[in-house]
């Protein structure tokens, strides 16, 4: 799979919101501070691994050679996303 450059950014962000918390955590900032941006990181991967995995799932439902395993792949693309929960 490619992984394009919008999936990238959301990850940079991701990132940089670590990174905020980290900074965060060294100032001593307020526990609720920290538990907010902690889960909105954790949204934000939630949203990247669903993006991840529907654009897995187009592409192999489009691919004509897996045309075969169709009710396979769905099943393995269903099933990773319910394992990232």
């Amino acid at each position: 799979m490619i992984y394009d450059q919008k999936i990238k950014n959301r990850l940079r962000r991701v990132e940089g919101q670590i990174k905020g918390v980290l900074r965060m955590m060294e100032e001593e900032k307020e526990c609720k501070d920290i538990v907010t941006q902690l889960s909105a990181a954790r949204s934000a991967i939630d949203r990247t691994i669903g993006v991840i995995v529907s654009s897995n799932l187009i592409s192999c439902i489009q691919d004509e050679n897996a045309a075969k395993n169709r009710d396979e792949l769905i099943k393995e693309a269903v099933d990773l996303f319910v394992k990232s929960r």
